[in-house]
């Protein structure tokens, strides 16, 4: 399921479709397909047109990063917050050392303001190596350097070294609470990824709060062109279908409580 997943996203990205769109009619071309010729060019700009110049990414990651509001202000106690990988550059850390935050490193910045602010709250970092190869760091070992290097002790961090994806984050982030009688923490992700996640750990009964980071989108996002940022629209389109691919398939085997989780 693990390699599956990871290869219907390599595939089913848009800039993979237009790809492979483009192929498909260089193909129909050399056999005379004049019909599928031209259909398939059509789609191949199509997605190139929309992933490059309009604002539909930004858009789509708006509605997830909206669907669970930010609390308005810091709870009153902390005991814990569980913290889900993909905030490191894990290729590049495992070559270089350190600890190399990526575009989601407000998980990890987060997080750190959280246990300095309450100095008994313990940290649970969810994340192995996410890669189909598995030959990289994994964000919990990038993360416990982050950590202590910044003053947190790791006596109050609670690792998850192995899960590759969300559904095994919450699985094993369930055994590791039992273990540490840990119950009511904070689920520190992505806002895009937050409706996923919630769902995820509703479905295996843990009790967590939404805490979302790391947005994306202004919150004043409309449907529109754009030709002034090609590559970051290409990205936030990708970023947001790979959520809904995320989000119909865990709900097609049943590993989230709802087709759209929220509040």
């Amino acid at each position: 399921m693990f390699v599956f997943s990871k290869l219907v996203w390599i595939f089913g990205q848009p800039l993979s479709l237009a790809f492979f769109f483009g192929l498909l009619a260089l193909l129909a071309a050399l056999l005379r397909w004049r019909a599928v010729m031209l259909a398939s060019s059509l789609l191949s700009v199509l997605i190139l047109f929309v992933a490059l110049y309009t604002t539909a990414g930004a858009y789509i990651v708006q509605g997830l990063e909206e669907r669970f509001p930010h609390a308005a202000a810091d709870p009153a106690d902390l005991k814990c917050m569980i913290v889900l990988g993909g905030a490191t550059q894990n290729e590049v850390t495992t070559a270089r050392g350190g600890y190399e935050l990526d575009s989601a490193g407000d998980r990890l910045v987060e997080a750190l303001r959280l246990a300095q602010k309450y100095p008994q709250a313990r940290i649970v970092v969810s994340g192995g190596d996410g890669s189909i190869g598995g030959s990289y760091e994994g964000d919990a070992v990038i993360s416990e350097r982050f950590f202590t290097a910044l003053g947190i002790p790791t006596n109050r961090l609670v690792e998850d070294r192995t899960s590759r994806t969300t559904f095994e984050n919450a699985v094993n982030t369930k055994e590791l609470l039992a273990q540490n009688g840990l119950s009511g923490c904070l689920l520190i992700t992505s806002g895009f990824h937050m409706p996923r996640s919630m769902g995820i750990f509703r479905k295996q009964g843990i009790d967590v709060v939404p805490w979302p980071v790391d947005y994306r989108s202004t919150g004043k996002e409309t449907l529109g062109l754009d030709f002034t940022q090609p590559s970051l629209n290409a990205q936030l389109l990708a970023t947001g279908m790979r959520e809904w691919i995320g989000l119909v398939g865990y709900y097609a085997v049943g590993r989230t409580s709802a087709f759209y989780p929220g509040p």
